[in-house]
């Protein structure tokens, strides 16, 4: 079994209490871009809050929905999000190499391919550039000033990247959603979490810095209606357009199904931890001792645990308010 460092309660703390007043933060983000929606919103925020993050590369995740057949049997058999995690992979990258393009910023040593596959065990990681990258990065990073690891889907790239460094730990601080709140006694049916449950124990096992940010009922609050796409995203430069087509055409109503006749909503869950990067008060937390994980994928309280810290609210208005700020000001320098 891998050793992890061990820290005290007093560095974990430190730790998270989140990047430092006046500092910005060197950032990376772990991605699943093609699997919806969302992601494409908060890499498009992160990219266009250059005074606040440091964004210093983007990393394509696996995904697949073939786990999920059986709960959407009127799905199409061929649906692309039914495919295999190595083509999810693969899309994802060319996925964030299009957000890249749309903002007209250079790409070039900043985007790299993830692991084809889930971990097959707790101990054995999954090999990739996103992976090497990872590491090297983080054995850079100035141990006062850790870097921040954004995860957007589920984070086999992240436990790769712990199981073949373990001295990372002392250098990142992991931010990610998924999930229920560690104290509800729910199966965790999170998408982010259950396509590699290796992973997602291993991440809460590792002692790493953790920034747990709940998805059920937390960043589920991050909806966005129809409406105010078409009033705020629209029109806002070819990112907000791109966004704009996305939005009205969710990968996933290949599969979910949908009825376009009527206004509607979507959560785009993954603000949450872009707003927890640029403002910490727009995600309100408190630290908790981190849970196990179990072979349900229920949260098992185990007191003496590492400390992390986990969101509990958000503040809804506050964080699309800046995402729009940030659209417009690319809409005001277009030509008229």
């Amino acid at each position: 079994m891998t050793t992890f460092p061990a820290h005290s309660d007093a560095w974990t703390r430190q730790r998270l209490e989140g990047p430092l007043p006046g500092r910005r933060p060197r950032v990376v983000i772990d991605t699943d871009t093609a699997n919806e929606v969302d992601d494409q919103f908060a890499l498009a925020w992160a990219l266009l809050s250059p005074d606040a993050l440091d964004v210093e590369a983007m990393y394509a995740a696996p995904f697949s929905f073939a786990h999920r057949r059986g709960l959407l049997p009127n799905a199409p058999s061929n649906a692309a999000p039914f495919g295999p995690p190595h083509i999810g992979m693969e899309r994802s990258y060319d996925e964030i190499e299009r957000v890249y393009s749309l903002l007209s910023l250079p790409s070039s040593g900043r985007v790299y391919r993830g692991s084809t596959g889930y971990l097959e065990s707790p101990t054995k990681a999954r090999r990739s550039d996103a992976c090497d990258h990872l590491i090297a990065l983080a054995r850079s990073a100035d141990p006062e000033h850790p870097l921040y690891v954004v995860a957007l889907g589920c984070v086999t790239n992240i436990a790769s990247a712990l199981l073949l460094a373990p001295d990372i730990v002392d250098r990142i601080v992991v931010v990610w959603t998924s999930g229920y709140p560690s104290s509800a006694p729910h199966v965790n049916a999170s998408f982010n979490l259950e396509q590699d449950p290796a992973a997602s124990r291993l991440l809460f096992d590792s002692g790493v810095p953790l920034v747990y940010l709940p998805g059920y009922h937390v960043g589920a609050q991050l909806r966005l209606s129809s409406i105010e796409v078409e009033h705020y995203v629209k029109g806002c430069g070819a990112i907000g357009d791109a966004l704009h087509r996305l939005y009205s055409n969710n990968p996933l109503w290949s599969i979910l199904g949908h009825d376009a006749s009527q206004p509607y909503s979507w959560v785009i869950w993954d603000l949450i931890c872009v707003a927890w990067m640029i403002q910490p008060d727009w995600v309100p937390s408190m630290l908790v001792r981190t849970p196990r994980l179990d072979a349900e994928l229920r949260w098992v309280p185990s007191p003496g645990r590492p400390w992390m810290r986990e969101g509990h609210a958000v503040q809804r208005d506050a964080i699309f308010n800046d995402f729009f700020a940030k659209l417009a000001q690319l809409k005001a320098r277009q030509p008229q």
